[in-house]
């Protein structure tokens, strides 16, 4: 079965998209700073897991840790490597660098130093580390296999979700091809799912540290799929979530209604099930998409 590692797994987005891919019975390794409620995150896992129709609970894998730390990143690649390889690698762990957020002027140089840390310092590490074992994938090893899973469903007339099926919809697009004169390829390595955010490219006061962040890992991200052909790098945008990480960004913020991680699962999903082009996306934009998904 296919396996993934996902930072910060026990709650928010990671533990939404980890129960998702548990529930597709994929074997996990996931982490988090707390033991008690990573290891709660774990036995639900483990459940979903076992509604895969597997005849056993998924095998997860959960390494309280943090990702700054360069041996907890060991740790985590080794336990992949023991339940046979890498396909997936989410760096979903992040920090604010204060909290509540605050203006660049009066900013905490040292919280901006661990926003730095954590959000681009360790995910390059995590990759660094990873990076034998996802070029090792054959989770979707080439076009030609998608084309015949996707003609499949072609056939079934609807995708996963039920809405028509393009059995071709990355073909223009497919930017990762081994050569100019190759036939369409979507790269013959597993897949990096960095979860940037809307900080990144927009200008919101109080957010300048956590934005700086993110948007120097969207340039890495970038860098890396132009480096890494043979690997799907996707950078995301989720959109707004009502997660504990907003809620410490923005405490005073009551506004009802915020989307909860789970809706934002689909998009990932999306990418991942149509083998998409490296690139820049954001989760609302690919989840609500029925034909090519477009980079950004």
């Amino acid at each position: 079965m296919p396996v993934a590692i996902i930072t910060g797994a026990s709650k928010g987005l990671g533990r939404a998209l980890a129960a998702a891919l548990a529930g597709r019975g994929w074997d996990l390794v996931v982490d988090a700073r707390s033991a008690g409620p990573l290891e709660e995150a774990a036995r639900e896992l483990r459940a979903a897991g076992q509604g895969a129709g597997r005849g056993a609970a998924a095998r997860v894998v959960a390494l309280p840790g943090d990702v700054a730390d360069a041996g907890h990143r060991a740790a985590l690649v080794a336990a992949a490597g023991e339940l046979g390889g890498l396909d997936l690698l989410v760096n979903n762990a992040s920090v604010l660098g204060a909290e509540p957020l605050v203006r660049l002027a009066d900013h905490p140089l040292d919280g901006l130093r661990a926003a730095l840390e954590v959000n681009v310092v360790a995910p390059l590490g995590l990759i660094q580390e990873a990076l034998p074992l996802l070029l090792m994938s054959s989770y979707l090893p080439s076009y030609e296999e998608f084309a015949v899973r996707a003609e499949r469903a072609f056939r079934d007339g609807s995708d996963d979700n039920g809405k028509p099926y393009d059995s071709h919809p990355y073909t223009e697009n497919a930017r990762n091809a081994g050569s100019s004169d190759s036939s369409p390829y979507v790269g013959t390595g597993g897949a990096i799912l960095n979860i940037s955010s809307d900080a990144a490219v927009e200008a919101y006061p109080t957010w300048g540290g956590y934005g700086a962040a993110k948007a120097a890992l969207d340039q890495q991200s970038a860098v890396l799929a132009a480096e890494e052909p043979g690997l799907r790098v996707w950078w995301v945008d989720p959109g707004d979530m009502r997660t504990d990480l907003y809620a410490a960004a923005v405490p005073d913020d009551d506004t009802p209604g915020r989307p909860l991680p789970e809706t934002v699962v689909p998009g990932l999903l999306r990418l991942l099930d149509g083998a998409a082009p490296s690139g820049r996306y954001t989760a609302a934009s690919v989840a609500a998409t029925t034909g090519e998904v477009s980079v950004r």
